[in-house]
């Protein structure tokens, strides 16, 4: 048995207490049938480990030791006493995935079976935490495993590919639970197609470090035994490589062309663009510039996650856009003296050639983003990652951080599609998850997504206006928007202020400090929290209309279209759709 993250043994320690119970009753049975009673064979030898930190690597030698005399006692024999600890060469103290020397992968011993709890370290984090150097080489040493996974996948990456040379038979190890999706499923797809997933939890809460995490536990196999698969402590027919049980295998659906060039991720600073209030407004109403154009031009409204979901703050950004050159960026004078004062500095530190040529810009300005947005007032954000599925609308002055999508639509039509439990189910089991919070992405939970035919993304909104479909499903969503609005911003409680400029949203104040307090509260996680019955009323109106325009309306008012249904109809209308691509 080998642990190839083995840190100070608890796997080994309880593997090995569970092969010498197994030694052991195997004994006691041979000895009703009147064999001789043999002393245990199994020892510490018997437990393999890697380790790449030196003090925890002796502390995996000491618990296993400490495992081995424990049992022998409690079991009624005599355990070593000279030495009462010997050196244990078969727990090694090194790199598991990758052999620095050669930038190779690094090898594993020989065993029949692997357990373990690799490290979490997610695939944005590898460089800063590992090293650009190392998280190059490694990449190369693993060319099948995609370069952007977080670093457990190495293990499972690992595992496989020694089943695959018949050198191993079963593993069992945990993982951060966004294995089920993205790039990180990859190192799954392969099991399930030529192995198989015999038992796995989902979704369990775990501890590391004291740090509460949210985690999947994956046991599989290349030689598909004849015990029935478990998951989550049920039985079921098959487990699929996004760790569900469906009779399809929702992680094939694929991108549809008529859903891009439509949602996107926000933009991303890499520097400190942003200004704090006063000073944004003291330049909005500063004297035009050279180039006779305010500063308005290049000052937005900065929008992240927490924005949507809780209360929107007052954050303000410089944004030169994604083409303006530093000439032209100079005419706005307050904001760049601004920018050449704090962010050029940074940026000049910087070992990405485009941060320091493009200091004045953002590191992701987004072009796409801007190209899809032009000519409309308004469009769709969600969060990346929330407790609840919301969207929500901005204006065009506001500009949205990494950690936010932005949907290039601004009709009614497709926010009420989106904000329906259709979508819902979708994203959820399309999307990973961040510990228990779900992530939305624009390939796999938008692009994926199969709109009601002739509503789609591909489709400008003035050509189903007349649509009765689309009508229905306009009037539910306005509705709803309107009341999440009336219940986050009561009139009674606060005071509608013009901004110092024209073109900007109006500020939404609290009208006394017994108003702030009551405001403090109404956020839309809040509103989901409670999820009162005016809400549970107008999103169930919401779904009927768009159940209708998929033509499974009498199924929905009759109770009989259930998540699962629902899913599997939309994976169909995929794979449908996907043919005719």
């Amino acid at each position: 048995m080998l642990d190839p993250a083995c840190g100070s043994g608890n796997f080994l320690y309880l593997s090995l207490l569970a092969l010498k119970d197994l030694e052991h009753r195997a004994n006691l049975e041979a000895e009703a049938l009147g064999c001789s009673r043999e002393f245990p064979a199994v020892g510490p030898e018997c437990v393999l480990g890697i380790e790449l930190n030196p003090y925890a690597a002796e502390l995996a030698r000491v618990s296993v030791w400490i495992g081995e005399i424990q049992w022998m006692r409690r079991n009624g024999f005599e355990a070593s006493r000279n030495p009462i600890l010997r050196s244990l060469g078969n727990i090694e103290c090194r790199d598991a995935v990758l052999d620095v020397e050669t930038g190779r992968r690094a090898a594993w011993p020989e065993a029949n079976v692997v357990v373990g709890n690799p490290p979490f370290l997610g695939g944005s984090k590898k460089r800063s935490e590992l090293g650009l150097e190392y998280t190059e080489t490694l990449k190369a040493a693993w060319p099948h495993v995609p370069g952007g996974v977080d670093l457990v996948c190495y293990w499972f990456a690992g595992a496989w590919d020694r089943m695959v040379a018949c050198k191993l038979e079963r593993a069992g190890l945990v993982s951060t639970n966004s294995i089920r999706g993205g790039a990180n499923r990859e190192v799954i797809k392969p099991i399930v197609a030529h192995g198989r997933i015999f038992e796995a939890w989902g979704d369990e809460a775990w501890t590391v470090d004291g740090a509460a995490v949210r985690v999947s536990l994956i046991c599989f196999e290349r030689e598909r035994g004849d015990e029935t698969p478990s998951l989550n402590g049920l039985p079921v027919d098959k487990i699929n490589s996004d760790l569900t049980d469906f009779p399809f295998d929702l992680t094939s659906a694929l991108r549809l062309s008529e859903n891009k060039s439509t949602c996107f991720e926000g933009g991303q600073k890499h520097g400190p663009f942003e200004v704090d209030d006063d000073t944004a407004r003291a330049w909005l109403q500063a004297p035009r510039n050279p180039n006779g154009r305010p500063n308005s031009d290049v000052l937005r409204r900065f929008v992240n996650a927490t924005d949507i979901v809780r209360r929107m703050s007052d954050a303000w950004v410089v944004d030169f856009g994604a083409v303006m050159s530093e000439h032209e960026a100079a005419f706005f004078e307050q904001p760049f003296e601004h920018i050449h004062e704090h962010v050029k500095p940074v940026r000049m530190k910087s070992s990405l050639a485009a941060h320091r040529d493009y200091w004045w810009r953002h590191h992701r300005t987004r072009p796409e983003l801007r190209k899809a947005l032009g000519g409309k007032s308004r469009y769709l954000v969600t969060p990346v990652v929330a407790k609840h599925r919301v969207f929500t609308w901005l204006t065009m002055n506001y500009w949205p951080t990494n950690l936010v999508d932005a949907i290039a639509r601004d009709d009614d039509t497709t926010f009420g599609i989106l904000h329906s439990r259709f979508h819902e189910l979708w994203a959820l089991g399309m999307g990973t998850s961040l510990e228990d919070r779900p992530r939305y992405t624009p390939s796999t939970t938008f692009e994926t997504f199969p709109f009601p035919e002739g509503l789609t993304p591909a489709t400008p909104a003035a050509d189903y206006a007349e649509d009765p479909r689309a009508q229905a499903i306009s009037t539910a969503a306005a509705r709803l928007n309107e009341l999440r609005e009336n219940w986050l911003n009561p009139p009674d409680l606060i005071e509608r202020v013009p901004e110092v400029v024209p073109g900007y949203p109006d500020r939404i104040l609290p009208k006394d400090e017994a108003a702030a307090q009551v405001l403090k509260k109404r956020t839309l996680t809040n509103l989901y929290n409670q999820r009162p019955a005016w809400l549970d009323h107008a999103h169930r109106a919401l779904d009927e209309a768009v159940a209708d325009a998929y033509g499974w309306g009498d199924d929905f008012r009759a109770g009989t279209l259930t998540d699962d249904e629902i899913l599997a109809r939309l994976f169909h209308l995929n794979q449908e759709r996907a043919a005719r691509q």
